[in-house]
């Protein structure tokens, strides 16, 4: 689907890519046709050039003014191939084998599972098995969706559909989940095990009494934040929210964090900046939650000594450790791909150089258009990156990244020390080259942010023992010589050293207290 108006778009091309790549039927359409910029033969032009697909039959379409919708219905019957079924063999039923694409929690049905019949059948009152979880549950009402759920008594290989049946654990059908009948289960299952013992009872890693179905991989969150309630009292409720979330959306992972600043809350792991917006506004919409989320971090590795088999994960600041001589830290690089129009190529190449990137390649597309190839550190692209990329193209460019490895690189923790003493919830990792900077920033927004005292306040950022930046709170002072209103000097300077004294025994002994507004400001630097 291509904006007739825009273009080809970089997140567009990545998934023509991974589509291609698994031979998958691609139907070209062009929508929006009907806005006044559209330019559908400039666009059916860049797609053949960019990606070699045929365009002499793509559908022209505009969802706002309904053109070409039966047209897309008809390709998609005409050209998408019917799904593949096995056979029996032998008088043996074939297994069932059901994909889980998406689910959700319902008050009185317990949760309720879309998925995709591959082999086999699956009918009301079967037992079923899920691969992955192990979890065995009674099916009470098989349906499919017209678009509302309608029962039937069965569901074939080939067709979609929902069923429930009394599931109440949200960890029990996760998305990608291949479901299959407990009676074929246990039947191969103990053809397994024969199969082993005739073997001499190795069990061979990987191994499955039925194969799993393909198509969807483990996912890796790249992107964690702190999730926390404004409200304490809504604590159960969060923990219950993201536990429904992560039904349709297996790639949520969250665990129990306590932060001295704001309470308890959960850490939570993402795939990226978007999924951790979507995540967070759902939340906030369909669970009426109000939230406090901290600045997003990513993943970082240590290896004790250099050595691969001492390596550490570390996925929050809190954890990183002192780094000795011998010690590396690796931070995660990603492949860039910006598509963007020439004439931004320069905004676009500095913005990359000051993120700490690497230039791979440009390539000109059509006269007007081009790509820029970057490999960049992860950590640069999650704070304002795209922000900034919209900035300099006037909105214009589109960008896609993944993941390509770990590098080493010179990092190191940005500790906050308040009136001399630690603030774990402050530290930062950043890149030894940024570390002043942003120590500078840090300071100065705490300063803005934390009420005066009687006493005064240092504030300090520091790599290890070394302070690297530093601002000061200055002390709120009573005019102890108001009342002095004549007689020798001695007088006053008897008050001021006595007013000395106690703000010095204020200041050995006095608490400061860091406002949630002080720990949001320092949270949203890099916004």
């Amino acid at each position: 689907m291509v904006d007739a108006a825009q273009g080809i778009e970089a997140q567009t091309l990545a998934n023509v890519y991974l589509a291609l790549e698994n031979d998958l039927e691609i139907i070209p359409v062009l929508n929006k046709i009907d806005l006044p910029a559209a330019d559908p033969d400039r666009v059916k032009e860049e797609i053949e050039e960019t990606i070699g697909l045929d365009c002499s039959d793509i559908v022209y379409a505009s969802a706002k003014a309904g053109i070409g919708i039966e047209d897309i219905l008809e390709a998609i019957v005409t050209k998408v191939p019917p799904p593949a079924i096995v056979e029996p063999s032998d008088g043996e039923e074939v297994p069932l084998r059901a994909l889980i694409f998406d689910s959700y929690y319902d008050p009185y049905r317990g949760i309720v599972v879309f998925f995709r019949v591959v082999d086999g059948e699956i009918k009301t009152g079967d037992k079923i098995h899920f691969l992955a979880s192990g979890a065995q549950h009674e099916v009470s009402q098989v349906g499919v969706m017209t678009p509302h759920q309608v029962p039937v008594d069965t569901l074939r290989a080939g067709e979609v559909g929902y069923l429930w049946g009394n599931i109440k654990d949200v960890l029990d059908a996760r998305v990608g989940d291949t479901i299959t009948t407990a009676a074929a289960f246990k039947q191969a299952n103990q053809k397994l095990q024969l199969q082993q013992k005739a073997d001499g009872g190795k069990e061979e890693e990987g191994k499955f009494a039925i194969k799993p179905l393909p198509g969807y991989a483990e996912s890796v969150p790249m992107v964690f934040c702190g999730l926390f309630p404004v409200d304490a009292d809504q604590y159960e409720s969060l923990r219950d929210a993201l536990g429904k979330l992560r039904l349709n959306d297996a790639a949520i992972t969250y665990e129990p964090e306590n932060s001295g600043a704001m309470g308890f809350g959960f850490r939570c792991g993402f795939l990226g900046l978007l999924h951790m917006e979507i995540v967070q506004e759902r939340l906030s919409r369909e669970y009426d939650l109000d939230l406090i989320v901290t600045a997003p971090s990513v993943v970082y590795r240590v290896r004790r000594g250099g050595k691969e088999e001492d390596e550490m994960v570390v996925d929050a600041p809190s954890k990183m450790p002192d780094l000795l001589r011998d010690d590396v830290a690796l931070e995660p690089y990603v492949r860039m791909e910006i598509l963007t129009p020439s004439e931004y190529n320069g905004p676009i190449i500095e913005l990359g150089q000051e993120r700490r990137g690497e230039l791979i390649d440009i390539k000109f597309l059509t006269p007007t258009r081009s790509t820029i190839i970057y490999e960049l550190p992860l950590a640069e692209v999650i704070t304002n990156f795209f922000d900034e990329l919209k900035s300099r193209t006037k909105g214009y460019a589109s960008m896609e990244y993944s993941l390509i490895d770990y590098r080493s690189s010179d990092l190191v923790r940005l500790d906050v020390k308040i009136n001399y003493e630690l603030a774990p919830p402050l530290a930062t990792i950043v890149h030894r080259d940024n570390a002043q900077t942003v120590g500078r920033k840090l300071c100065k927004s705490l300063k803005d942010k934390i009420p005066r005292q009687m006493f005064k306040i240092p504030i300090q950022s520091c790599i290890g023992v070394k302070v690297i930046a530093s601002e000061s709170i200055s002390p709120m002072r009573k005019d102890v010589l108001a009342k002095c209103y004549g007689g020798d000097i001695t007088r006053k300077k008897k008050l001021l050293q006595k007013q000395a004294k106690g703000k010095k025994r204020l200041k050995q002994f006095g608490k400061v207290s860091v406002p949630q507004e002080a720990f949001m400001a320092v949270l949203k630097l890099n916004d």
